[in-house]
């Protein structure tokens, strides 16, 4: 009983949250709220037993990610883009192609059809840890998707440091 309370508060407060970002106008409170978003999903992870997703969700995205979103908002002239004014007419369009995407995200989730449960057990995972567990997977089943996502990451940050000398050029 406790336990579903505990996850209908993270479920709850998560989904509110996440309407809370999207809907400010000031980015800069976005982000703030962004910040609590990413403490309530580590909370969820630490209410879950991963104790090392929690720490990677704090770590990674609430000190690193957060604070490249901080900078890349304090970074543009939040005045000026106020005024200027350009999405205002768009509602009904945005309205109509949220609508159309919910639709489409519910008619995906009907042919939803859960996995085989995998080798991997309550008590296998409480044994070796999920450290252990998360990186036997990531390093044997999932070798090649982690590499492509590394290679891809890599492409980005040498696209970004050219796009930088080219500015510093000019």
């Amino acid at each position: 009983m406790i336990q579903q309370a505990f996850f209908a508060y993270f479920a709850f407060v998560i989904t509110i949250l996440s309407l809370l970002i999207v809907t400010r106008k000031n980015p800069v409170h976005s982000v703030m709220w962004m910040l609590l978003l990413f403490f309530h999903i580590a909370g969820m992870y630490l209410f879950l037993n991963a104790e090392f997703m929690a720490a990677i969700q704090v770590i990674v995205y609430a000190g690193g990610i957060l604070v490249l979103f901080l900078f890349a908002v304090l970074l543009v002239n939040i005045r000026e883009e106020l005024q200027i004014g350009k999405y205002i007419g768009a509602a009904p369009t945005s309205f109509t192609f949220a609508v159309g995407l919910f639709v489409v995200i519910v008619m995906s989730l009907r042919s939803f059809v859960a996995a085989p449960p995998g080798i991997y057990s309550i008590e296998l995972i409480k044994q070796e840890t999920h450290t252990k567990a998360l990186g036997k997977l990531l390093y044997t089943e999932f070798l090649y998707p982690f590499e492509v996502a590394s290679l891809i990451l890599l492409v980005a940050i040498i696209g970004a440091i050219v796009l930088a000398k080219r500015r510093l050029k000019s």
